[in-house]
Parts: structure tokens; sequence; C-alpha cells
């Protein structure tokens, strides 16, 4: 299938990924093409299913960004319905016992309550279901299940992308209904798939994008949401906490934030800076959810939807430049989620308003596209998203390099003083932080009891993940030895508990020797794979269109 004839699309602007970020770009393009009676054309793909199908955050938001954008968003009917009301913060000493922190001991930076802006428990998923229709009705176009799969690059400027075949068997033929992709060539491209975007992945690499930056550090996100009884719901709570079931050396939290409709939001974020082969971040977040801090608001409901994500979570040190010539990196493609806050929404669709402003101020000048637009740094490093990234950038490396309590400690006296304390740093990759398996015990997981805890099939069926089973496997392997020959003896092979939805497994072939198994159709996109496997071995590329999951209100 070498040589295929595409159809060509011609743009001004197309944005990869329908995020808040790429959302807020398109959306503020046209309303400057709007304002200077200035014709444009503008195009958001999407490889989910629909917008939002793949959006998943706790999530706490900020509308400080959404403010600039459509000050009359209450108006207009953007889903923010449950203003937060108070924070409570836990440090949870075992399976029974937990510590309730006084707000005077809890960084301001997580604080939720207060202050002169009134942030909101939301679901980011419908946040960019709204942010789609406004963009829809200034006239971008939106085509969700066409998954971007690669980037065309010529005299080493970005010119526009390519869309994935549709209809391409697993041994790479074409089935009937096979479809080319087309070439959607721009002026300017704007990359925003979120965290470990594929394509900003191979972006960073050939720019040499993260030259003099610190490597870039991740965090796996999981996500339930729980319908739960009348008398447990407090709309606006906001509930934070860190400790028990991880140990000092596995920075992380969990969050559970009532939200609208009876129900609360749960979930657990861990960094991928772990070192023990043997941790299971899933199981770990399944036994979370019976220590009483979180119980007593769960026990009575329902699980109805469970996800799983990473999140760039690096900050400051390792942002990497965002420009190249033909195209920007935003959002969390980039890494602009600020984690001493525990949020990105904002800081992501402010990296998208400052790019499209620097788009088209190029393109009303005649710009013919393909430069390199430095002028968006100048006003990206003059936002307050850059002035918050700045503040917070010793914030996650604390945590690395002292533990949670210790990191803890450090960013409360740093935030205290006003962030004079020295900058901490972290070069210490994540896969890189992984030790070998013999160094540890193995770790026993108590089995789920169905009521709060659960296991990975039950929790991958309620992501609605489904993906074509005659396609090529999105998940490639560099060496397909290197998982049995290598990862096995000294890792105890730990793509089979990293993974959040069982995509990876170790089994017996018909002689009764390991072989590595990957069941991709269970794959929620979350991209740990390609960041922690210790080989760096596994590289995950777009699916066919429409595949992953459908997240409701995620």
């Amino acid at each position: 299938m070498e040589n295929i004839e595409r159809d060509v699309m011609d743009f001004d602007v197309v944005i990869v990924g329908a995020g808040p970020s790429g959302l807020a770009a398109a959306c503020r393009l046209m309303q400057q093409a709007k304002d200077a009676e200035h014709e444009l054309t503008v195009c958001v793909v999407e490889k989910g299913s629909e917008v939002g199908a793949h959006i998943l955050s706790g999530a706490v938001f900020e509308p400080r960004a959404l403010d600039e954008l459509f000050p009359d968003w209450q108006e207009r009917g953007a889903p923010l319905n449950t203003p937060a009301i108070r924070d409570d913060v836990y440090l949870l000493k075992d399976a029974q016992k937990a510590q309730k922190l006084p707000n005077s001991l809890v960084p301001k930076s997580m604080h939720n309550t207060g202050g002169d802006m009134t942030r909101y428990v939301i679901s980011a998923g419908n946040l960019c279901r709204w942010l789609a229709e406004q963009a829809e009705e200034l006239g971008v176009e939106i085509f969700p299940g066409f998954a971007a799969q690669e980037v065309i690059i010529e005299d080493d400027a970005v010119r526009g992308i390519v869309i994935g075949d549709m209809g391409v068997a697993a041994d790479g033929t074409p089935k009937d209904g096979y479809m080319p992709g087309m070439e959607l060539r721009a002026k300017y491209t704007l990359f925003a798939e979120g965290a470990r975007g594929h394509l900003g992945k191979r972006l960073i690499e050939h720019f040499s994008l993260d030259a003099g930056r610190d490597p870039q550090h991740y965090g796996i996100g999981l996500k339930e949401l729980w319908d739960v009884p009348a008398e447990k719901h407090e709309p606006g709570l906001v509930v934070h906490g860190s400790g028990w079931p991880l140990g000092k050396n596995t920075p992380g939290g969990w969050f559970l934030y009532h939200a609208e409709n009876q129900q609360v939001v749960v979930g657990l974020i861990m960094d991928l800076s772990y070192q023990n082969p043997w941790l299971s971040p899933f199981d770990e977040f399944q036994r979370m959810k019976h220590h009483p801090a979180l119980s007593q608001y769960l026990e009575g409901g329902k699980r109805v939807a469970y996800g799983a994500r990473a999140l760039t979570k690096g900050g400051f040190n390792c942002l990497p430049k965002m420009t190249f010539a033909g195209g920007l990196l935003i959002g969390c493609d980039a890494g602009t989620l600020n984690f001493s806050k525990i949020k990105g929404l904002h800081t992501a669709m402010k990296s998208g308003l400052v790019a499209a402003e620097s788009v088209f101020e190029a393109l009303k000048g005649g710009d013919e596209g393909a430069q390199e637009l430095t002028n968006f740094t100048q006003k990206w490093e003059a936002s307050w998203a850059y002035e918050e990234l700045k503040e917070s950038a010793s914030f996650g490396p604390a945590m690395h390099k002292y533990g949670t309590v210790g990191g803890g400690a450090y960013n409360f006296v740093n935030q205290l003083l006003g962030n004079k304390l020295p900058r901490v740093h972290d070069t210490t990759t994540d896969h890189g932080a992984l030790k070998p398996a013999d160094e540890f015990e193995k770790i026993n997981y108590p089995k789920p009891d169905g009521k709060l805890s659960f296991d990975k099939p039950s929790s991958v069926f309620l992501s609605n993940t489904n993906h074509e089973e005659n396609q090529p496997c999105h998940l490639r392997l560099d060496d397909p030895n290197i998982p049995i020959e290598h990862n096995l003896p000294k890792y105890a092979e730990p793509a089979q508990r990293y993974c959040p939805a069982g995509v990876y497994e170790v089994v017996e072939d018909d002689a009764g020797q390991p072989r590595f198994q990957i069941n991709f159709q269970n794959c929620v996109h979350c991209k740990t794979c390609d960041i922690k496997d210790p080989a760096q071995n596994i590289t995950w590329v777009a699916p066919e269109g429409g595949g992953g999951p459908n997240y409701p209100n995620m």
C-alpha cells in the first residue's frame, strides 16, 4: 500500500485534537477573523468517535481562560453548574486512619474556595462538547472519528497532517471499504493531542524542542464516576488526599469531587517516576477506595464509568520549545498543566488562545505559512499561564526528590516565602526510575469485592472501549523479543501491571514457554506504556479513527 494517491484538502489552520487547548484556539481564531472581516478556514480533527469521547480529567476548573474567550459563557450555557464550596485535605496514615489537615497547612495552590475566583466541579468532556458547539457556530469544521497519523514535513517545515487510512486489515492489506486517509494541508498546524501525543512526541524529537530542558515527567490518572445516595452527596465538596496506600518513594495523591446530579468522581494520580515494578496503579486505586475517608461517600453507591489517562506533569522545567516552522505545540501536548494545583484545563486553554492570536496576526499580515512564529514565545512568556507555571517550577521535582511528605513541606514553605527557595530539578526519566524486581517484595493485592473495588475487565467495559479487531495493532514493539528476554527476568514485565486496562499479558504458549500478548482492543489510549516501558520498546500510534474509549461525563 505504498505510494497511495491521497485526496488533499487545504486550510489556513489545521488543529489536531478537540481538547481544551485545540478548541479554545479554534474559537479564538474565528472570533478574530470575524472581527477583522478576514476570511479564514479552520479545521479540527479528533480521533475519538465524538468530541469528548477521549477526554478525561478530574476536574476542578478555573474559568480564567474561559472568561477571556467567552465572557458571556453563563448566558451561552457552558456546563459549569457546581461551584466548589469546601476543601478537605487528608493524609492517610494506614488502611483505617487519616489525619485531616487544617487549611493553614495546605499549600495555597491547593485551595479551591475563597479568593476572587469561583472554581467549578465539572466534566471536562462536557466542557469540550460545549466548546465544539461554539466553534462550529463560529464556522470551524470539526471532523471527529479521524486520527491524525503522520505529520507532513517539507523543507523542514510542517505543512499539515495525513489522516490514518480506514479499513486496513491486521496484516496491512486493504479490506472491503478501504479508504485512504486524506492530506490536510495548512499554512499552520497546531498540535493539541493531550499528554504524550504521538505526533507531538515525534515533533519534539525532530525539531529538538526539548534541548536544554529537564526530561518530561508524567503521572497516570485513574478515575471513576459514581452515583451516590442523596444523604452522602454534597455538591461542590472538593476532597484531596495522599499517603496510604502509596509508599514514601511513590509520589501521588487522590481526589474525590462532589459533582452535579448526585454524582461523585473519585480518582488516583500516581507519578510514573515510581521505582517498584510490582506496583499496579489500578490495584492501588481499587484498594484505596476502601479507606473510610473515601468509602464514607461511596458505600451504597454505584460505579457508572471508569477511565485512565496519562498527564504531563513536569511543569516549567520540562516545558519544551513550543514553536517550529509551520506550527505550534500547545496544551498538554507541550505540558502546560500546573501540577501544584492539579489543574491543566485553564492553562491549556490559555496556550490555545495565545497560539490563535499569534497565528492570526501572521495570516492577517499576508503570511503564507510555514514560518516559525517566534512572536508566540513572546506572547506566551508574557501570559499569566506562563507565570503560573514558573512559580510552581519546583513543585513536582520536590515531590520526586523528597517524597510526598518532604516534598509537601518544601512546597508549603516555598509558597509561603514567595518561591524564594532554590529551584529543584529532576533529571531522571520516568522509565529510568524503575528498579529491578528482585529489589522489592511482590505485592499481593486484595481481591476486589465488587462493591467498592473491581477488576480490570469490568472496568474497561465501563469505559465503552472498542477497536475494530481486524486492524493493525497500534502498540508497536521495536523489538518483539525484549518483553520476554529482558523485561520479564529483570522487571517481572511491568507492562502487566502499569497498564490500567489489561492490554499486556504474559501467557504460556503451547510449549509452556512465556509469551507476551497484546490485547490492543482493551486500550483506553492512556499512553502509560509509551512512557513507562523500561526499554522504551513500546510506541503508541493512533489506531483507526473512532476507536478507543467513549467516555460519558468524564
